[in-house]
Protein backbone atom coordinates (compact mmCIF):
# COMPACT_ATOMS: atom_id res chain seq x y z
CA UNK A 1 0.00 0.00 0.00
CA UNK A 2 1.46 3.54 -0.88
CA UNK A 3 3.14 5.74 2.09
CA UNK A 4 0.24 8.21 1.00
CA UNK A 5 -2.01 5.92 2.66
CA UNK A 6 -1.88 3.49 5.33
CA UNK A 7 -3.88 0.52 5.82
CA UNK A 8 -4.16 -1.25 9.24
CA UNK A 9 -6.62 -4.49 10.01
CA UNK A 10 -7.33 -5.12 13.41
CA UNK A 11 -9.24 -8.21 14.10
CA UNK A 12 -12.56 -6.61 12.81
CA UNK A 13 -11.53 -3.06 12.33
CA UNK A 14 -10.06 -1.63 9.46
CA UNK A 15 -8.21 1.82 9.31
CA UNK A 16 -7.69 3.94 6.58
CA UNK A 17 -5.35 6.77 7.22
CA UNK A 18 -4.10 9.11 5.00
CA UNK A 19 -0.67 9.77 5.59
CA UNK A 20 0.70 13.31 3.97
CA UNK A 21 1.25 15.20 7.85
CA UNK A 22 3.60 18.19 5.67
CA UNK A 23 0.83 18.66 3.43
CA UNK A 24 -2.16 18.27 6.00
CA UNK A 25 -2.92 15.43 4.27
CA UNK A 26 -4.13 16.93 1.39
CA UNK A 27 -5.23 15.01 -1.82
CA UNK A 28 -2.68 13.43 -3.99
CA UNK A 29 -3.88 11.51 -7.09
CA UNK A 30 -1.50 8.90 -5.69
CA UNK A 31 -3.51 8.78 -2.40
CA UNK A 32 -7.03 9.02 -4.58
CA UNK A 33 -5.72 5.54 -6.14
CA UNK A 34 -5.09 3.63 -3.40
CA UNK A 35 -8.15 5.42 -1.39
CA UNK A 36 -10.16 3.37 -3.87
CA UNK A 37 -8.14 0.05 -3.78
CA UNK A 38 -8.65 0.23 -0.21
CA UNK A 39 -12.30 0.38 0.05
CA UNK A 40 -12.86 -2.19 -2.68
CA UNK A 41 -10.34 -4.58 -0.38
CA UNK A 42 -12.40 -3.64 2.61
CA UNK A 43 -16.03 -4.04 1.03
CA UNK A 44 -15.20 -7.78 -0.31
CA UNK A 45 -13.33 -8.97 3.34
CA UNK A 46 -15.68 -10.70 5.25
CA UNK A 47 -13.33 -10.25 8.23
CA UNK A 48 -14.28 -6.73 8.34
CA UNK A 49 -17.26 -5.22 10.15
CA UNK A 50 -15.94 -1.49 10.77
CA UNK A 51 -13.96 0.88 9.00
CA UNK A 52 -12.32 3.96 10.23
CA UNK A 53 -10.99 6.85 8.03
CA UNK A 54 -8.58 9.49 9.65
CA UNK A 55 -5.59 11.52 9.27
CA UNK A 56 -1.81 11.41 10.14
CA UNK A 57 -0.62 13.94 12.66
CA UNK A 58 -2.58 17.41 12.97
CA UNK A 59 -5.13 17.02 10.67
CA UNK A 60 -7.53 14.92 8.89
CA UNK A 61 -8.00 16.20 5.09
CA UNK A 62 -6.99 19.89 4.58
CA UNK A 63 -8.85 19.14 0.73
CA UNK A 64 -6.65 19.20 -2.63
CA UNK A 65 -3.22 19.57 -3.26
CA UNK A 66 -3.53 23.28 -4.19
CA UNK A 67 -0.06 23.54 -4.43
CA UNK A 68 0.34 21.26 -6.84
CA UNK A 69 -2.63 23.30 -8.66
CA UNK A 70 -0.32 26.05 -9.92
CA UNK A 71 1.27 24.23 -12.75
CA UNK A 72 -2.35 23.15 -14.06
CA UNK A 73 -2.95 26.67 -13.78
CA UNK A 74 -0.20 27.58 -16.74
CA UNK A 75 -2.02 25.23 -19.05
CA UNK A 76 -5.31 26.59 -21.76
CA UNK A 77 -8.89 26.60 -20.09
CA UNK A 78 -9.70 23.40 -21.93
CA UNK A 79 -6.69 21.53 -21.08
CA UNK A 80 -6.95 23.13 -17.71
CA UNK A 81 -11.09 21.66 -17.74
CA UNK A 82 -10.08 18.13 -18.93
CA UNK A 83 -7.57 17.76 -16.20
CA UNK A 84 -9.90 18.44 -13.31
CA UNK A 85 -12.64 16.79 -15.06
CA UNK A 86 -10.97 13.34 -15.68
CA UNK A 87 -9.15 13.62 -11.86
CA UNK A 88 -13.01 14.25 -10.19
CA UNK A 89 -14.77 11.57 -12.24
CA UNK A 90 -11.47 9.60 -10.86
CA UNK A 91 -13.18 10.35 -7.01
CA UNK A 92 -16.69 8.88 -7.67
CA UNK A 93 -15.49 5.11 -7.80
CA UNK A 94 -15.10 5.44 -3.98
CA UNK A 95 -17.71 7.49 -3.03
CA UNK A 96 -19.83 4.83 -4.95
CA UNK A 97 -18.17 1.94 -3.06
CA UNK A 98 -18.22 3.81 0.57
CA UNK A 99 -22.24 4.40 -0.36
CA UNK A 100 -23.16 1.04 -1.06
CA UNK A 101 -20.76 -0.72 1.68
CA UNK A 102 -23.08 -2.73 3.95
CA UNK A 103 -20.56 -1.85 6.79
CA UNK A 104 -20.50 1.60 9.02
CA UNK A 105 -17.13 3.85 7.85
CA UNK A 106 -16.25 6.37 10.57
CA UNK A 107 -14.46 9.41 10.15
CA UNK A 108 -12.27 10.24 13.02
CA UNK A 109 -11.24 13.78 12.83
CA UNK A 110 -8.76 15.98 14.08
CA UNK A 111 -7.33 19.45 13.05
CA UNK A 112 -8.61 20.39 9.46
CA UNK A 113 -11.40 18.80 7.18
CA UNK A 114 -11.73 21.43 4.13
CA UNK A 115 -12.15 21.13 0.81
CA UNK A 116 -12.59 17.05 -0.28
CA UNK A 117 -11.72 16.86 3.38
CA UNK A 118 -15.08 17.76 4.45
CA UNK A 119 -16.57 16.17 1.30
CA UNK A 120 -15.22 12.52 2.57
CA UNK A 121 -15.90 12.87 6.74
CA UNK A 122 -19.82 13.14 5.35
CA UNK A 123 -19.81 10.41 2.84
CA UNK A 124 -18.66 8.49 6.11
CA UNK A 125 -21.55 7.20 8.21
CA UNK A 126 -20.88 8.55 11.56
CA UNK A 127 -17.99 11.50 12.58
CA UNK A 128 -16.23 11.50 15.69
CA UNK A 129 -14.27 14.78 15.89
CA UNK A 130 -11.69 16.33 18.87
CA UNK A 131 -12.55 19.63 20.20
CA UNK A 132 -10.14 21.23 18.47
CA UNK A 133 -11.20 20.43 14.73
CA UNK A 134 -12.31 23.03 12.49
CA UNK A 135 -14.56 22.52 9.10
CA UNK A 136 -14.83 24.82 5.70
CA UNK A 137 -15.86 23.75 2.42
CA UNK A 138 -13.00 25.92 1.43
CA UNK A 139 -13.71 25.84 -2.77
CA UNK A 140 -15.24 29.15 -3.48
CA UNK A 141 -12.02 30.82 -2.06
CA UNK A 142 -10.06 29.15 -5.24
CA UNK A 143 -13.20 30.05 -7.42
CA UNK A 144 -14.63 26.35 -7.84
CA UNK A 145 -17.20 24.38 -6.92
CA UNK A 146 -17.62 21.48 -4.24
CA UNK A 147 -16.61 17.61 -5.40
CA UNK A 148 -16.24 14.59 -3.58
CA UNK A 149 -20.02 14.26 -3.30
CA UNK A 150 -20.20 17.45 -1.05
CA UNK A 151 -23.03 19.14 -3.03
CA UNK A 152 -25.03 15.79 -2.64
CA UNK A 153 -24.53 15.44 1.40
CA UNK A 154 -24.04 18.80 2.77
CA UNK A 155 -27.83 19.76 1.89
CA UNK A 156 -29.12 16.59 3.13
CA UNK A 157 -27.47 16.99 6.38
CA UNK A 158 -27.96 20.67 7.07
CA UNK A 159 -30.82 21.80 4.89
CA UNK A 160 -30.42 23.70 1.65
CA UNK A 161 -30.44 26.92 2.70
CA UNK A 162 -27.43 26.44 5.47
CA UNK A 163 -25.69 24.29 2.46
CA UNK A 164 -25.99 27.36 0.35
CA UNK A 165 -24.14 29.35 3.18
CA UNK A 166 -21.52 27.02 3.89
CA UNK A 167 -20.44 26.53 0.03
CA UNK A 168 -21.35 30.56 -0.83
CA UNK A 169 -19.09 31.75 2.00
CA UNK A 170 -16.46 29.19 2.95
CA UNK A 171 -16.67 30.17 5.86
CA UNK A 172 -14.60 28.56 9.09
CA UNK A 173 -16.41 26.44 11.89
CA UNK A 174 -15.78 24.80 14.51
CA UNK A 175 -16.49 21.46 16.20
CA UNK A 176 -19.18 22.56 18.21
CA UNK A 177 -21.04 24.03 14.96
CA UNK A 178 -20.50 21.20 12.98
CA UNK A 179 -21.87 19.13 15.52
CA UNK A 180 -25.37 21.23 16.15
CA UNK A 181 -25.78 21.45 12.16
CA UNK A 182 -25.38 17.49 12.90
CA UNK A 183 -22.17 16.96 10.68
CA UNK A 184 -20.86 15.38 13.43
CA UNK A 185 -22.24 13.30 15.95
CA UNK A 186 -19.57 12.99 18.43
CA UNK A 187 -17.09 15.49 20.33
CA UNK A 188 -15.00 14.51 22.39
CA UNK A 189 -11.39 16.11 23.77
CA UNK A 190 -8.75 16.06 21.54
CA UNK A 191 -6.75 13.74 23.81
CA UNK A 192 -9.09 10.68 23.75
CA UNK A 193 -9.74 11.01 20.10
CA UNK A 194 -8.37 7.93 19.18
CA UNK A 195 -9.49 6.15 22.60
CA UNK A 196 -12.76 7.07 21.94
CA UNK A 197 -12.84 6.28 18.28
CA UNK A 198 -11.52 2.95 18.91
CA UNK A 199 -14.46 2.61 21.37
CA UNK A 200 -17.30 3.22 18.95
CA UNK A 201 -15.44 1.56 15.83
CA UNK A 202 -15.61 -1.73 18.27
CA UNK A 203 -19.23 -0.84 19.51
CA UNK A 204 -20.01 -1.14 15.80
CA UNK A 205 -17.22 -4.68 14.92
CA UNK A 206 -19.45 -6.15 17.45
CA UNK A 207 -23.16 -5.00 16.11
CA UNK A 208 -25.30 -7.28 13.90
CA UNK A 209 -23.50 -6.58 10.72
CA UNK A 210 -26.00 -7.69 8.30
CA UNK A 211 -28.24 -5.54 10.20
CA UNK A 212 -26.09 -2.35 10.30
CA UNK A 213 -25.67 -2.87 6.55
CA UNK A 214 -29.15 -2.94 5.81
CA UNK A 215 -30.11 -0.20 8.05
CA UNK A 216 -27.34 2.07 6.18
CA UNK A 217 -28.94 1.00 2.68
CA UNK A 218 -32.71 2.23 3.95
CA UNK A 219 -31.22 5.51 5.64
CA UNK A 220 -30.19 6.29 1.81
CA UNK A 221 -32.69 5.27 -0.19
CA UNK A 222 -35.19 6.83 2.20
CA UNK A 223 -33.91 10.11 0.46
CA UNK A 224 -35.22 9.18 -2.95
CA UNK A 225 -38.11 6.86 -1.90
CA UNK A 226 -41.92 7.75 -1.38
CA UNK A 227 -43.48 5.45 1.84
CA UNK A 228 -44.88 2.67 -0.16
CA UNK A 229 -41.81 2.12 -1.06
CA UNK A 230 -40.03 2.63 2.02
CA UNK A 231 -42.43 0.57 4.34
CA UNK A 232 -41.90 -2.72 1.35
CA UNK A 233 -38.04 -1.95 2.20
CA UNK A 234 -38.74 -2.23 6.14
CA UNK A 235 -40.36 -5.39 5.53
CA UNK A 236 -38.21 -6.74 3.26
CA UNK A 237 -34.95 -6.33 5.30
CA UNK A 238 -36.70 -6.87 8.64
CA UNK A 239 -37.85 -10.55 7.21
CA UNK A 240 -33.90 -11.10 5.67
CA UNK A 241 -32.28 -10.61 9.28
CA UNK A 242 -34.84 -12.83 10.60
CA UNK A 243 -32.75 -15.50 8.62
CA UNK A 244 -29.37 -14.47 10.86
CA UNK A 245 -28.25 -15.92 13.24
CA UNK A 246 -27.40 -12.91 15.04
CA UNK A 247 -31.37 -12.18 15.01
CA UNK A 248 -31.85 -16.05 17.01
CA UNK A 249 -28.84 -14.94 18.94
CA UNK A 250 -30.56 -11.40 19.94
CA UNK A 251 -33.94 -12.76 20.41
CA UNK A 252 -32.37 -15.42 22.56
CA UNK A 253 -30.08 -13.22 24.56
CA UNK A 254 -32.51 -10.74 25.33
CA UNK A 255 -35.08 -13.78 26.96
CA UNK A 256 -32.14 -15.11 28.49
CA UNK A 257 -31.80 -11.40 30.04
CA UNK A 258 -27.99 -11.34 29.02
CA UNK A 259 -26.03 -9.23 26.40
CA UNK A 260 -26.12 -10.67 22.71
CA UNK A 261 -22.68 -11.74 21.32
CA UNK A 262 -23.23 -11.23 17.91
CA UNK A 263 -20.91 -12.79 15.17
CA UNK A 264 -21.82 -10.23 12.25
CA UNK A 265 -23.78 -13.36 9.76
Amino acid sequence: MSDHLLVEKKGAIAYITMNRPKSRNALSIEMREKLFEAMVDIETDDTIRCVVVTGTGDHFMAGGDVISFGEIAKLPATERAKTFEKRIHGLTPTIITMRRMKKPIIASVRGAAAGFGLSLAMACDMVIAADTSFYTLAYIGIGTTPDGSGTYSLPRIVGLKKAMEIAMLGDRFDAAEAHRLGLVNFVVPEQDLDAETDKLANRLANAPTVAIGRTKQMMHESMVNDLERQLALEAENFAACAMTDDWVEGITAFGEKRKPVFKGK
